[in-house]
């Protein structure tokens, strides 16, 4: 019975391809930019939106959560009874800026099919992997009942670093027991190769500023006499490397746990190479710290970039100016055991010894989140790689995340819990930048390994 309760689901599934492609060019039509406070608007309507696809399909205990910046949308179905695992899925309905608008080929909020492609800013990070879920729960409901209990909890401020969810999911502790998460925010490697990502690195984030004299000078006048900010910027900024591509801050990779050798042979049977990562950045060469592979470097071990400079005159044409002001973004990636607090304080001792007397500066830490990983024989990851392996036909893979997801820790020390790792975004499908897009089979796909997946973990 249970087989002709999944392939009715399946079916049912295949069947709605159309309006569930409708709903979701309808989801990703709404602005909801969460770093923009003239989009709260369209990010409150968002959450309605997502509130409403749940009241569709009878979940219970439906509620938009207010919080100090943006809400969270919280829904359940425990109707499977206690002796079935209770899963909560998170994800987040905020995006990013669609800036630069001039690089995109159709407008960000006004979603375009083109080929086998959706383009739109948020498409592929996240509201297709938010849309899939719903969409596998409903396939599920409409032709029997969730084998599993589900809570879903649905934030808006994940791009801007969730910083409202820890104390949301603290005061509602017991509402969110679960057994485990499931957090569809990462991705897989390429089309037809799903990926379980079990270790995210964290952040820290920062703003360095710097002050030289009271206004802009002249640089004919004062140049030579006064010490340039922007030319001390760039000087911090250059030695906060050396030659072998490692971060010079003081002690920062006294805590990073190292590599294994059984990772490193399980990193090294995926696909990515150093000629993956410059068909897919087009980079003339490839950077990094020396004695690792690429996936390591991307994956395993911690960085430090530069995310935006500004100083001085940057408009057409020239003007010979010394700027009184010079600014850099400047993010680390995390890998566990690693602190941001300590990296603040790495940061702060690096600038201490090298910043000259000629300039003012301080540093304000904009974001933070630990790193995170999970087990790879959990009863839950297992399940999903059996899902995986029937929806693709293929043996799914591990891998590491470069990126950050705070929420994965928050399930950690919050709820007690782990969390399986997956998505069906791309690398190629320019996540944060122009022409964002997702790719509609494996989006397809997906769904259907979310359906084979919840009957999985009934039989767990």
């Amino acid at each position: 019975m249970s087989t002709e309760l999944r392939n009715a689901a399946l079916k049912y599934a295949r069947e709605q391809k159309q309006r569930f492609l409708d709903d979701l060019i309808a989801f990703s039509a709404i602005p909801s930019v969460s770093t923009d406070p003239e989009r709260s608007a369209d990010v409150q309507q968002t959450a309605e939106w997502v509130a409403k696809r749940l009241e569709a399909l009878n979940f219970d205990n439906i509620k938009i959560y207010p919080t100090a910046k943006h809400p969270v949308v919280y829904a359940e179905n425990l109707a499977a009874g206690a002796n079935a695992p209770t899963v909560l899925i998170y994800g987040h309905y905020d995006v990013q800026p669609a800036e630069p608008l001039d690089k995109w080929d159709s407008a960000p909020f006004e979603p375009q099919i083109r080929g086998e492609n959706l383009y739109a800013r948020g498409a592929s990070d996240m509201k297709a992997q938010v849309d899939a879920t719903i969409n596998a729960t409903e396939a599920i409901i409409r032709t029997s009942k969730l084998p599993v209990n589900i809570k879903f909890m649905i934030e808006g401020e994940e791009e801007i670093g969730s910083p409202n969810l820890p104390k949301f999911m603290e005061e509602h502790k017991d509402m969110l027991a679960c057994d485990f998460a499931l957090n569809p925010d990462t991705g897989m490697i390429a089309p037809g190769l799903p990926t379980i990502t079990y270790a995210l690195r964290g952040l820290a984030y920062f703003e360095l500023r710097l002050w030289g004299p009271e206004h802009d000078l002249h640089s004919g006048v004062f140049g030579g006499a006064v010490h340039n900010p922007a030319q001390v910027l760039a000087e911090l900024v250059a030695g906060m490397h050396d030659e072998k591509g490692r971060v010079t801050l003081p002690g920062f990779y006294d805590s990073v746990r190292p590599l294994s050798a059984d990772e490193r042979a399980e990193l090294a049977r995926l696909p990515i190479t150093g000629e993956w990562f410059m068909a897919n950045t087009g980079a003339p060469a490839l950077f990094g710290e020396e004695g690792y592979t690429p996936v390591e470097q991307v994956g395993g071990r911690p960085t430090l970039e530069v995310n935006g400079l500004i100083s001085g005159f940057t408009g057409e044409g020239s003007k010979t100016v010394l700027p009184a002001y010079a600014m850099a973004k400047i993010s680390c990636r995390l890998v566990p055991d690693q602190n941001p607090d300590a990296v603040h304080q790495q940061l702060l001792q690096y600038l201490e010894k090298h910043a000259p007397p000629t300039v003012r500066w301080e540093v304000v830490e904009m974001a933070s989140a630990p790193a995170s990983i999970s087990s790879r024989d959990s009863r839950w990851a297992k399940a999903y790689l059996q899902a995986a392996e029937s929806a693709w036909h293929v043996k799914p893979l591990f891998k590491r995340e470069g990126g950050s997801v705070p929420v994965v820790t928050y399930f950690q020390k919050i709820l007690g819990v782990e969390s399986v790792n997956i998505g069906f975004g791309l690398p190629s499908d320019n996540m944060h930048g122009p022409n964002e897009k997702l790719h509609l089979p494996t989006w397809y796909t997906g769904i259907d390994a979310l359906i084979h997946f919840f009957f999985n973990l009934a039989g767990s």
